[in-house]
């Protein structure tokens, strides 16, 4: 059989370029070429950081292009509906040049397949118009999907209306065993009415067309959520993904910004299950009220900590680069905080006690695989759904609360660390959740053969799994 040759098309945004990245990798491992297509802004960084980790970015068989998305190169892309409405125009003609000319080409070179982003869906038709093979690749938790495909049927029962709103309050439960959605935390109802709305129709439509397609890869493994699984068996589990491909051992592609390694040496010298690590993804802005008191937080613990605090974390910059050198100068003697890091291999690292996370299903992943306890601090969107399965279906971590006037506090912060880390059933439960992920991505695990079975469907279309 001939070997595929692979477009990949994520949502562009870091949470599902890197996932798609991890998937790409894996199919490397099995022979595929791949065509990875970012964003014209996106491309830019993910290559620069490429480069800065790996000192040169080339890999064999992997190639790299881009598209527009719409804005100008110096507009913002933090709002998640200015975005979607902007790709949206000019995507589909751009994707569709590139699949024509592609087809052109030679014939070792032509795309043989098409892998999508479940947020991208509206780009299938597209691919089958050329021939394509197409597959489904979703970014977030398997169990989210399946909510997602219940929709029209939640609405239809008078739960949500037609744009997505509760009609009832309350817990949202599909089946027995299955995680529940509370009606409150509903993934869309996080933004402003404008980028609600556009949010939620986005999220139906796109949600249709995922249902219709044969193959939908999960970046999640069987045992971690069986009843999604079996509630919604033509969802394939083939992660956790960055645990799975040879390059996961030395570079991290397909973040936006180059990971700082000084940290593991930092690391190296703290004694272990002794370190709280802090990190909240690439979309989390607090106020500035609530930065200075998880600051405050995490200093007055009285525990070395690492904290990751991206430039654009808080809504006032200048304010926030002033405090942390104040900060900074007060916790040197057990504090490292770095604006980005290597963050599957800082929880991997004996050091590490917890993990204080906003509870992205990439994050979510990674401390799972590692071994390490959660404390939750979801940020939005399907973060709170996470945030359900670490602290009530699988039990391996805590949630923070929020006080009358909804900020966490240094207290409440200071609390939870210690009794988190005191907890020794939920170590127990979360180093049975690592030996369950080590298996499903070894040769012969669940994972593993699920990919090895996509991978000889794409190879030859007769192929039955």
């Amino acid at each position: 059989m001939s070997s595929p040759h692979a477009l990949v098309l994520p949502y562009p945004a870091q949470g599902h370029v890197y996932p798609l990245m991890q998937l790409s990798f894996c199919l490397l491992d099995r022979g595929f070429r791949i065509t990875f297509v970012n964003t014209e802004f996106n491309h830019e960084r993910v290559v620069a950081a490429m480069a800065m980790e790996s000192g040169g970015y080339e890999v064999k068989r992997f190639h790299m292009v881009k598209i527009p998305d719409g804005l100008e190169a110096d507009d913002r892309r933090d709002n998640l509906g200015r975005i979607t409405e902007a790709f949206l125009r000019v995507m589909p003609q751009s994707l569709e040049k590139l699949m024509k000319e592609n087809k052109d080409s030679a014939k070792e070179e032509r795309f043989s397949c098409f892998i999508v982003d479940g947020y991208m869906a509206w780009s299938l038709g597209v691919a089958k118009e050329m021939g394509l093979q197409t597959a489904v690749f979703w970014t977030a938790a398997p169990g989210f999907l399946s909510f997602i495909f219940s929709i029209g049927k939640l609405i239809e029962d008078g739960v949500i209306d037609e744009n997505g709103q509760p009609k009832k309050n309350g817990l949202i439960q599909l089946a027995p065993g299955m995680n529940p959605v509370d009606s409150s935390k509903l993934a869309w109802n996080c933004f402003d009415s404008n980028t609600r709305r556009i949010a939620f129709h986005h999220t139906f439509s796109n949600g249709k067309s995922v249902a219709e397609e044969k193959y939908i890869l999960c970046n999640s493994f069987y045992e971690l959520e069986k009843p999604a699984f079996n509630f919604s068996p033509n969802m394939l589990p083939v992660g956790p993904l960055h645990a799975s491909h040879q390059y996961a051992k030395q570079i991290s592609f397909g973040s936006f910004w180059s990971p700082d390694e000084a940290c593991l040496a930092w690391l190296d010298t703290k004694p272990a299950n002794s370190v709280v690590y802090v990190a909240f993804g690439s979309s989390t802005i607090f106020n500035q009220t609530q930065f200075h008191e998880l600051a405050l937080g995490l200093e007055l613990m009285g525990r070395p900590f690492l904290w990751i605090v991206r430039p654009d974390m808080t809504t006032d910059t200048e304010d926030n680069d002033n405090y942390l050198r104040c900060f900074k100068e007060r916790v040197r003697d057990r504090g490292n905080i770095m604006s980005w890091c290597p963050q599957t291999k800082v929880l991997k690292h004996p050091a590490i006690s917890c993990f204080l996370s906003h509870c992205g299903w990439n994050s979510t992943l990674e401390g799972v695989t590692s071994g390490v306890p959660f404390l939750c601090w979801p940020y939005y969107a399907d973060q709170f759904y996470d945030q359900s399965y670490i602290t009530v279906v699988w039990r391996v971590g805590l949630s923070l609360l929020c006080d009358e006037e909804g900020i966490v506090t240094k207290d409440e912060i200071g609390s939870k660390v210690e009794e988190l880390i005191g907890d020794v059933n939920i170590k127990k439960r979360c180093l049975a959740l690592k030996e369950m992920a080590r298996s499903s991505v070894e040769t012969g695990g669940s994972s593993f053969e699920n990919l090895n079975r996509f991978a000889d469907a794409m190879r030859s279309p007769n192929y039955v799994m």
